[in-house]
């Protein structure tokens, strides 16, 4: 029986890209770079804050190997500036997320954040939608030496929390996040509404889809039969 759930944020419970958007766009054009709209952004997202702004500065999802890392990194640096700045006043929770993580709360379900956003930015986007203390953990996507898809993440809370592989599932948009719960032997739930780089979640295959949150309610049902 499924006693911890781990949840990506960005396009699983939070809608962050028109923040994303707002400090990748004040980035490039603080570097006198082309700017970037909220539909490329949603696009290039997923994959962490490096992968972003390289692909902002490659205006496109293949990353261009002729930028060099020093551009790179001042591109980070000019966006953890203008993301901190922005307070994520744009972002917003999808529908039935808060309730439906109060319920499992409240069932006695553990519930952790496995993200590939920098943790940095992660506790005041749950303090602003009054999530942060249904989580007992936030994995954040520099806190370890690898992130989703690779299952480093997942397993580190498996250990940390004594876990085996048919107690946990993890909860996602992107095929990082299948990806990451096969890596790590554990059942994948897939939302369609987040961002996947242009592609359809079911191509992943994931173990169970889902429309909305609260039709994790039913899943979790089905794996205690």
């Amino acid at each position: 029986m499924v006693k911890f759930i781990a949840f990506d944020l960005d396009g699983t419970l939070v809608d962050s890209v028109p923040d994303l958007t707002v400090a990748v766009d004040k980035a490039m054009l603080s570097m006198g770079r082309d700017g970037v709209s909220e539909e490329q952004v949603r696009e290039w997202v997923g994959n962490g804050a490096d992968n972003l702004v390289a692909r902002a500065l490659s205006q496109s999802y293949h990353i261009d190997p002729s930028i060099s890392d020093e551009l790179k990194l001042q591109a980070r640096v000019e966006f953890d500036h203008f993301y901190a700045e922005c307070g994520h006043n744009e972002s917003h929770l999808y529908p039935t997320v808060k309730n439906t993580l109060e319920q499992l709360f409240a069932e006695g379900y553990q519930l952790a954040i496995v993200t590939n956003k920098p943790g940095q930015f992660v506790p005041d986007i749950l303090e602003q939608h009054q999530i942060a203390h249904l989580f007992v953990e936030v994995v954040g996507g520099d806190a370890l030496p690898k992130r989703k898809p690779d299952p480093m993440p997942l397993e580190y809370l498996m250990d940390k929390y004594g876990m085996a592989h048919n107690q946990m599932i993890l909860v996602g948009d992107s095929k990082n996040d299948v990806l990451a719960a096969k890596n790590a032997g554990i059942g994948s739930v897939a939302l369609p509404y987040g961002y996947n780089h242009g592609e359809p979640i079911e191509d992943s295959n994931p173990d169970f889809l889902i429309q909305q949150l609260s039709g994790l309610k039913q899943v979790l049902h089905q794996l205690s039969q």
